[in-house]
């Protein structure tokens, strides 16, 4: 066996220059090129205290004039933005969340989308008290996908999901008055409370930002992650490979790139036909590789192994390359630079969705009724492009890393059922992860999310800071962006056991399972918060209480505001590596790192040193530990 070996930092980046070359022959910008544009940036902006939701300003707070013109200070200013970026960010995930509610009540046994997992459905269906007895598992997927749906406009009470947190969690979410109701109306609610004239106190606007969080995690994001398992299969670990290597010189290279499972399935799914590989053939190509960037990628990577190109900051490089014959997207982290990207090569940037329509791109427009003629047009438009090729700018870096993914929850309790001695039978819980934790084996464990942002040098804080945490034995579960670092570097690589601390080591051992394991994609997150809701209640404790973190070294959106807000809200500790524009108002910042832990038991840490970061992770999990005296 070769010697394991982690791909640097050092080698992604030379690798980068190499292609930004490329891209200097030919004209082409790049998000390096734009942050030194952009920089510095504008600082009233990242403290949080310019507002412009009127048109009698906009109006900065400063030391001299304190107020807004309507006499709003800096805590009702800062509350009200970080409120507006939640329900930003809480809108757009939940809505991945109704498109795949929309897709399951397409579903047909005839395809093209198809029930791949019905246990799944039948188990939901009997959560959410629909009967299910003598049903048509397709009759049974359209009422559900009609409820889940209706969820989103849901008249009174709360969202189905909350039902799944334990009863201590749900009791703090009620005395806080954060429980969330239907997901449309914590949006609108959010809207409407910053309106110009209406809440600027920070508190009122600090539990709403929960609340609107708590809606995604326990609401739309939930139901794009368990129904895309119901229709596209519930992850398993599976095999493959990370970084723009993956691409191949002599194949039609096809990147799906966004967030949508619903288009990236049905491109794989025709892409692999004989109609496709043929006429590869016929254009000269040996065949045809599809490979994924952000969480597009992470979706079609568990549940079918296709290999990922990358994440959010490297998606232009895979235009770079010169052999993208197409760059298909779906909705979320689309630069607007792809467009004229491609232009300068012969990439064909394809839109697919009304929610996303870029300058510069065919617009194909996707859902689930066309879904078959569609996937089989972008396909084929693809394959004809290979002929347009520019052998001269045709470079693919030779970077790539082994990869294990597709942990789900179901697939972690397996996992882990063999891991332990005990004479308990503990099958089908959570309780060997609890005994591997107890025994010390593992100090704990981090939920590792978020995006890349050029604030913070690429990729390195993630994969510093989980070599750093698996050194000291602390398990690392990774979504999104964060996930797809660790891939490119080879941390999801079972042979990374190498540089863990020996508790760890071991316990990857006895698993079969690498050190950092792939969750999925960033609406995945919620799959994070069920498995920490289960090991509440195998180990009666709350979920605060638990040796357990969430960290977003390099978030950027406001999808990660909203998810910070329901990990927080669920009982999370969470640690931030960019500050999330609150820093000018101290009440507000003080509500957000202390003052929350009264209605939620956890609250954020904020710490550009990435080194402190996890040092201060690290402590917060031995004083979890040190509380629990194991």
């Amino acid at each position: 066996m070769s010697e394991f070996k982690l791909i640097t930092t050092e080698e992604c980046e030379a690798a980068t220059e190499r292609l930004l070359e490329t891209g200097a022959k030919v004209g082409a910008d790049s998000w390096q090129m734009r942050v030194k544009n952009q920089t510095p940036h504008c600082k009233f902006g990242e403290q949080g205290v310019c507002c412009r939701i009127c048109s009698m300003g906009p109006c900065r707070i400063t030391p001299k004039a304190p107020r807004g013109i309507c006499g709003c200070d800096a805590a009702g200013i800062v509350g009200r933005n970080f409120l507006r970026f939640t329900a930003g960010g809480a809108a757009t995930h939940s809505d991945h969340g109704r498109s795949i509610a929309e897709t399951l009540y397409e579903a047909r046994p005839e395809g093209p989308y198809k029930v791949n997992d019905p246990e799944k459905l039948i188990r939901i269906a009997k959560e959410w008290g629909v009967e299910t007895e003598g049903k048509d598992i397709y009759d049974l997927s359209k009422e559900m996908g009609y409820i889940a749906m209706a969820e989103y406009g849901k008249v009174f009470g709360y969202q189905n999901w909350v039902s799944r947190a334990p009863k201590h969690t749900q009791e703090l979410w009620e005395k806080a008055e954060i429980t969330p109701r239907a997901v449309d109306k914590e949006v609108s609610y959010a809207m409407h409370m910053t309106h110009m004239g209406n809440s600027s106190k920070a508190e009122a606007l600090i539990r709403q930002s929960l609340r609107n969080g708590l809606s995604d995690g326990w609401g739309g994001s939930m139901t794009g992650t368990e129904f895309s398992d119901v229709l596209f299969g519930t992850p398993k670990p599976v095999d493959t490979e990370a970084n723009l290597g993956v691409m191949k010189a002599e194949n039609v290279n096809i990147i799906v790139h966004g967030h949508d499972p619903s288009l990236s399935e049905m491109i794989c799914e025709y892409a692999d036909s004989k109609e496709m590989q043929d006429l590869a053939k016929e254009v000269g190509a040996k065949g045809i590789t599809i490979a994924g960037v952000c969480c597009t990628a992470n979706e079609v990577a568990m549940r079918r192994g296709v290999p990922m190109a990358g994440n959010f900051l490297q998606q232009e490089n895979c235009v770079l390359t010169g052999a993208c014959e197409a760059m298909v997207v779906d909705v979320q982290c689309i630069f607007p630079a792809m467009g004229p990207l491609s232009k300068c090569f012969h990439t064909k940037f394809i839109t697919t969705d009304d929610r996303c329509q870029q300058p510069d791109s065919e617009f194909i427009r996707f859902s689930p009724k066309t879904a078959e003629e569609n996937a089989k047009k972008i396909v084929r438009m693809a394959v004809e492009n290979f002929k347009n090729r520019k052998p001269e700018l045709v470079h693919i870096p030779e970077l790539k890393a082994k990869a294990t993914v597709g942990y789900s929850v179901e697939a972690i309790v397996k996992q882990l059922d063999g891991v332990t001695n005990s004479q308990v039978d503990v099958t089908g819980t959570t309780k060997p992860l609890l005994e591997c934790i107890t025994s010390g084996a593992l100090r704990g464990a981090v939920a590792m999310v978020g995006c890349n942002n050029p604030k913070v040098r690429p990729d390195s804080a993630h994969i510093d800071l989980m070599k750093k945490l698996i050194a000291n034995d602390i398990v690392i579960i990774a979504s999104g962006c964060s996930a797809q670092a660790a891939a490119k570097a080879g941390l999801m690589d079972k042979e990374a056991k190498a540089i863990c601390g020996a508790g760890l080591k071991r316990v990857c051992e006895l698993a079969d399972i690498p050190p950092v394991l792939h969750m999925g994609s960033c609406v995945d997150i919620s799959r994070m918060m069920i498995l920490a809701s289960e090991l509440a209640k195998d180990s009666g404790l709350n979920i605060s209480q638990l040796p357990v973190v969430g960290c977003a070294p390099e978030w950027m959106s406001e999808k990660a505001v909203s998810i910070g807000n329901y990990v927080v809200a669920t009982g999370i500790d969470t640690f931030l590596g960019v500050d999330p524009y609150v820093s000018g108002s101290a009440e507000v910042a003080g509500l957000l790192t202390d003052g929350i832990r009264d209605w939620v038991e956890a609250a954020y840490t904020v710490e550009k040193d990435i080194e402190v970061l996890g040092d201060k992770m690290i402590a917060r999990i031995e004083e979890k530990r040190a509380a629990l005296g194991i």
